[in-house]
């Protein structure tokens, strides 16, 4: 049969709120649930069909991924994609689980995150795919003491349902170690997350609808760039300078009138910058004066290998706009799944009220050791073993790369944090052939 004939009358329409690969997906499904598509049918390959309907081939790909997952189509290696015989991939009694999912924005970056941390590594293998911390500085056991040995005794009602917002005394403990460093907080001022991760989705999920503006760094976190994604907002990228271009944003903030701006100014990932403070005095009277929300992402800021960073952008904030997210991940450990949220009663009130349709409140056990933590300040102590241990491993790696690739990089060492940014001063292949002689040497 002329598939490209059934392609070519294929109707995408790009105003729809629908996006593209979505609409080519559904397109094909109810040609081939319809048999105007037969099983055994070799579709087009994605450039070709790109070509065809005058899409990107981002499109065409995100659409065979899933009709893949529908189990609809199988693509084979080496020969092509083709149309399975549903009545031998899905018999009467199977659930078509793919087809009653409600629709879920893709991309090629949609599962990237995930992966980057479920992927395994072997133990001679130090693994730079993304900014984890090393699981032998995880302070085992200060955080089994924490829970065991430590007053006051675990209580019962420890164990039940505690307050969305968070368990009182952690919160209570965070808002004196926060007003410590500056940032004057009560625990009315805190919510308890599962990771900062979770905070970032509920403050965009409380803020964003589809099709809002966002102001974002370029490059910025990928976790950041996903959330923003799903929530079909439309993202403006400052440029990527030394200090943060405020007439450039200052130009978005008067044509856009974005919802927010998204910032990580403190060891910045993955560029390891840090934004001085001037440039943060500079940014702070501007969002004042046009009353932009700040979400200022800090999980590095305690993990300077040298001069302590300029204050936050919360410790600077006089006109109550900033929403801070900070972390136990990178400090502690990740496993906590613990970090908290920074920002006006109000908007604690709400963030709380999305996070209960989630989970409640976030783990109590971890809630518990880390207000003991705190408490016994024994995270000070702890922060001062991690950053001379990753002050070593950071001159390890700028050695490393100085002795073996200062004809193809460059970069600035960065003052902490988890990230080396490099810039390729020579054409490279993301790809090499086996027969470049590359192997044994170290990959950044």
């Amino acid at each position: 049969m002329d598939i490209t004939k059934i392609v070519s009358n294929m109707q995408l329409t790009p105003d729809s709120s629908a996006p593209l690969y979505l609409q080519l997906a559904n397109n094909f499904a109810s040609r081939i649930l319809e048999s105007s598509i037969p099983s055994g049918t070799k579709l087009p390959p994605e450039r070709e069909l790109a070509r065809l309907l005058g899409v990107s081939r981002t499109t065409t790909l995100n659409a065979y991924r899933l009709l893949e997952e529908r189990d609809l189509i199988t693509t084979r290696r080496g020969s092509g994609t083709y149309v399975n015989d549903l009545s031998q991939s899905q018999s009467a009694y199977t659930m078509p689980w793919a087809q009653l999912f409600t629709p879920q924005y893709k991309s090629p970056l949609s599962s990237l995150l995930r992966t980057l941390v479920a992927t395994p590594t072997a133990n001679n293998i130090i693994s730079l795919a993304a900014g984890m911390p090393d699981p032998a500085l995880y302070p085992l056991s200060l955080l089994e003491s924490a829970l065991t040995t430590k007053t006051p005794p675990l209580d019962p009602a420890d164990m039940g349902y505690i307050p969305t917002e968070g368990y009182f005394p952690l919160r209570r403990a965070l808002a004196t170690w926060q007003t410590n460093q500056g940032i004057r907080t009560a625990p009315d001022n805190i919510l308890i997350v599962s990771g900062s991760q979770q905070g970032l989705y509920l403050t965009i999920k409380a803020f964003v609808e589809p099709r809002d503006y966002v102001i974002v760094e370029s490059p910025t976190y990928l976790g950041a760039i996903q959330i923003l994604e799903a929530a079909g907002a439309r993202t403006l990228c400052l440029p990527n300078t030394k200090e943060l271009d405020l007439a450039v944003l200052e130009d978005y903030l008067v044509r856009y009138r974005p919802k927010l701006f998204y910032t990580i100014p403190t060891f910045q990932n993955p560029t390891g910058r840090v934004m001085s403070l001037q440039n943060r005095q500079d940014l702070i009277r501007l969002a004042a004066r046009h009353r932009l929300v700040i979400i200022e992402d800090d999980p590095y800021g305690q993990l300077y290998y040298g001069q302590q960073p300029p204050p936050s952008l919360k410790y600077l904030d006089n006109y109550g706009g900033v929403i801070y997210l900070g972390s136990f991940s990178k400090i502690l450990a990740p496993g906590l799944r613990t970090g908290w949220v920074t920002a006006a009663p109000s908007v604690i009130n709400h963030l709380a009220q999305e996070k209960q349709y989630i989970d409640l409140h976030s783990n109590n056990l971890s809630q518990r050791i880390l207000h003991v933590c705190l408490e016994d300040n024994a995270l000070s102590d702890h922060l001062t073993m991690v950053r001379t241990e990753y002050k070593k491993r950071r001159n390890a790696m700028v050695s490393a790369a100085r002795r073996y690739c200062s004809n193809q990089l460059t970069f600035t060492t960065p003052e902490g944090g988890f990230y080396l940014w490099c810039n390729v001063t020579t054409p490279v292949s993301a790809c090499p052939p086996a027969s470049t002689g590359l192997a044994g040497r170290p990959i950044l």
